[in-house]
């Protein structure tokens, strides 16, 4: 077997259609590939994390979050190359774009699922692909990795209120003073609980990055189309901007105060 057969590149090298003509097209068309091919992997790792912290093995879990972690700066570091291209570039190729936009990623959505933000609405851009609404709609009904772990910190004797424990996970999750109360145990005797301390640092390293990737895309937006509205219809920059208020893992960042 060959290299390009093992990896399949005729395929992969052959997936790049440029519409408009203009240099820069590819390069937006790559970035977007990479970008993708990038949260496959993510999804790879954190379903197979939640496995493990269900199953009480965290030593895999605590390797595979902080592989996402690493895969975040990579595709942080995205937006620095998508950055180059300049208003003038983009305005030759938007017009051959359409509709599509990075917002109708399905992967991305199962992403935000796993890791917490739960948002029905945000399924309808897919209603006209059956079995892609179907995976998403499981997605947004299954619990979010947050949930693992909360009934996780149950499992080691740690008073969560029974009805974090057992909700309807297609709801966003709520804070509690008392799921705060508990990762406060947790934080004010790491050797203690040395598992639930380091569970809980990746899952802060995590969302650290990921906000990361949210502000680079928000500031590349910025950059190139300024404040005009998104090719799928949303708001553009003041969307993103909006998503930089979501917290996956809200008692993590609060429990810092009360230490």
């Amino acid at each position: 077997m060959s290299y390009g057969s093992y990896l399949g590149l005729e395929q992969l090298l052959a997936a790049q259609h440029p519409r408009s003509g203009q240099h820069d097209e590819l390069l937006f068309i790559i970035i977007h590939q990479a970008s993708e091919l990038w949260m496959k992997l993510s999804l790879h790792e954190l379903r197979a994390a939640l496995r493990q912290i269900q199953a009480d093995d965290l030593g895999p879990a605590l390797k595979m979050i902080a592989r996402v972690s690493r895969i975040q700066a990579q595709l942080i570091q995205s937006w620095e190359v998508l950055s180059t291209m300049t208003p003038a570039d983009y305005s030759l190729i938007r017009p051959h774009l359409g509709q599509s936009s990075g917002f109708q990623s399905y992967q991305y959505r199962h992403l935000e699922f796993l890791l917490g933000n739960k948002n029905a609405g945000m399924m309808t851009v897919h209603q006209g692909e059956p079995a892609i609404f179907a995976a998403l709609e499981e997605s947004l009904h299954a619990p979010s990795l947050y949930d693992e772990a909360l009934r996780l910190l149950a499992r080691r004797g740690f008073d969560i209120p029974r009805e974090k424990l057992e909700r309807d996970f297609a709801q966003p999750y709520e804070p509690d003073a008392r799921v705060q109360a508990a990762w406060l145990v947790v934080y004010q005797d790491p050797h203690r609980h040395w598992e639930l301390y380091d569970l809980a640092e990746k899952l802060v390293d995590l969302e650290y990055r990921f906000q990361q990737w949210r502000f680079s895309h928000m500031k590349t937006v910025e950059r190139i189309i300024g404040f005009k509205p998104g090719t799928g219809g949303t708001g553009g920059v003041s969307y993103l901007v909006k998503a930089l208020s979501l917290s996956f893992f809200p008692e993590l960042l609060s429990v810092r105060t009360a230490l």
